[in-house]
């Protein structure tokens, strides 16, 4: 069996457009929402993306 790491797949939705975006997030050292700036290709310019459920 594999050993889990602890890290999972979370969305990230831009506040700016319907825009989503996939990475993976360790949760067992960041337990906060993740806020990153990253590129929009629907506004076609940088945006801010927020953790949602």
């Amino acid at each position: 069996m594999a050993k889990k790491t602890g890290r999972e797949l979370i969305k990230l939705k831009s506040t700016e457009s319907p825009y989503l975006y996939f990475t993976k997030k360790n949760k067992r050292t960041k337990t906060e929402r993740l806020e990153l700036k990253k590129y929009d290709p629907v506004l076609r310019r940088h945006a801010v993306f927020r953790e949602a459920k």
